[in-house]
């Protein structure tokens, strides 16, 4: 479906200078349904043409569209962006309070950011997993008060994870889960993690990481009910690493099913699965979103993250564990599916379902 440029939702940047900032521009471009019109960051950044704002780092493999770069960096503030809705890529330490003007004066956010996942009243989404979940929107404005909306996206290996297990979930059940994830260097923004920590090494401990990583996909997977979610009741345990690869986080993951099944059984599931933006045709969907591979050495990061895009979640040695019952590989973008393409594609299922539209400046 293609949409007349004349009708596109205008569409601000916040955190703009950012690795996921920097990928929003980036997947934005020549976007259907959506115009980008404002870029915002820091007051260090404000008032700089955008190329300046980033010179020295531009970490994409393309260059900063043209007119992306022509473009002044205004400040966070709703009243300087003149937007439909925009996407947060900003730092969780400056995200509540800029976030929550937004939503004050009327324009949607679509977050990256962790700060308001876990709010009873905010929707943590993946339109695969759980799209019934944006109904939380009606919820979250009438009790706060909003005449716009915040809706989150998960943590960037809560998203492969929870897909992973989404089908395995819905047919037979899960009742215990471990996942030790590898993660890519990217994850940690700009500019990162030291070289001298990194090469030739693994670290095993990312802040903050492994809670999130245990509790969001619990969420994404449980089920809303008199205007609540109610969590899936299985545990998960996480050991996350940072590895040094650039882009592309890997998860062995173990669990045990409720119900007895197979191995091919559960590689059909995997294949068959579809969601809702793969029913809509939504533009960033991944016609299959999760691929699985029979070759024992995959997948890869290197060769299996740009999978559809980036937006495919690869999936392999699925097999049976002495201790578990069952174990697999999988692999995702981590600032793609993990992160701004996540975002785009939840800001996709809230325009084809009347959440975003083009008011506030027509």
């Amino acid at each position: 479906m293609s949409i007349p440029k004349i009708c596109k939702l205008r569409v601000g940047i916040l955190g703009a200078t950012g690795i996921v900032g920097q990928k929003f521009i980036v997947l934005l471009q020549n976007h259907p349904w959506f115009e980008l019109v404002s870029v915002a960051a820091s007051e260090e950044s404000a008032g700089k043409t955008y190329e300046k704002a980033v010179a020295g780092r531009w970490k994409q493999q393309v260059d900063i569209p043209k007119n992306v770069a022509r473009t002044k960096v205004s400040q966070c503030d709703p009243h300087a962006m003149q937007a439909d809705f925009v996407f947060s890529g900003l730092d969780g330490a400056v995200a509540k309070d800029i976030e929550r003007s937004f939503a004050e004066s009327g324009i949607p956010v679509i977050s990256n950011t962790k700060t308001y996942r876990m709010e009873e009243d905010v929707p943590l989404l993946i339109p695969e997993i759980n799209p019934d979940h944006i109904r939380l929107i009606d919820i979250q404005r009438k009790r706060r008060q909003w005449s716009g909306f915040i809706v989150t996206n998960p943590n960037c290996v809560a998203i492969p994870l929870a897909m992973a297990l989404k089908p395995i979930y819905d047919a037979v059940g899960i009742q215990k889960v471990s996942v030790v994830s590898m993660q890519a260097i990217s994850g940690a923004g700009f500019p990162g993690v030291a070289s001298i920590d990194i090469v030739d090494n693994l670290i095993p401990y990312i802040v903050g990481e492994e809670p999130k990583v245990e509790t969001e996909p619990l969420k994404l997977l449980g089920k809303l009910a008199a205007g609540k979610v109610k969590f899936a009741a299985f545990p998960i345990s996480a050991q996350c690493n940072r590895v040094a690869v650039q882009d592309g986080h890997f998860l062995n993951i173990s669990f045990t099913t409720a119900k007895k099944t197979s191995v091919e059984r559960l590689k059909k599931l995997i294949r068959d699965f579809r969601g809702e933006p793969q029913k809509l045709k939504l533009p960033s969907a991944p016609q299959n979103p999760l691929i699985y591979l029979d070759d024992d050495f995959r997948p890869q990061p290197r060769l299996d993250r740009d999978r559809e895009g980036g937006m495919a979640i690869t999936i392999g040695r699925l097999r049976e564990c002495p201790v578990f019952g069952y174990k697999m590989a999988v692999l995702g973008h981590n600032t793609i599916r993990g992160a701004a393409g996540a975002a785009i594609l939840n800001a996709e299922l809230l325009y084809k379902k009347g959440y975003l539209v083009r008011s506030r400046f027509s």
